[in-house]
């Protein structure tokens, strides 16, 4: 129900602005759908970064049989779940926009038409 709401009022928000308006939102947000953000890139180079450190990391996470490295890998494996939610989570929402602009302009379109 919440989300019904928020995209109502999303809806009302961009029905408000003017056509020149909404279609420079519209590719904002293709660039921001397309971009994606800065997480793919953490993601795919924190592994390399890893790599590169990977005989002082060793040392330093299993030094005189400590359990370090258990606590390195749960920080790492949650910071990874939580970038990939959240890119997941953005670019949903910005197809969600586009959406919503796209029918927008397209009923405007029509009505221009029409007349």
């Amino acid at each position: 129900m919440k989300k019904l709401i928020e995209v109502e009022e999303i809806q009302n928000f961009y029905s408000s602005i003017d056509s020149d308006t909404l279609k420079k939102i519209y590719y904002c947000m293709m660039k921001e759908k397309n971009g994606s953000g800065i997480i793919p890139i953490i993601i795919s180079s924190g592994p390399w970064l890893f790599l590169l450190f990977s005989n002082q990391l060793q040392d330093f996470l299993f030094r005189d049989g400590s359990l370090l490295w258990v606590v390195f890998i749960l920080i790492y494996i949650s910071i990874l779940s939580i970038s990939v939610f959240l890119h997941f989570h953005e670019k949903s929402w910005s197809f969600v926009h586009i959406e919503i602009i796209q029918e927008i302009l397209h009923e405007r379109k029509g009505i221009r038409e029409k007349t």
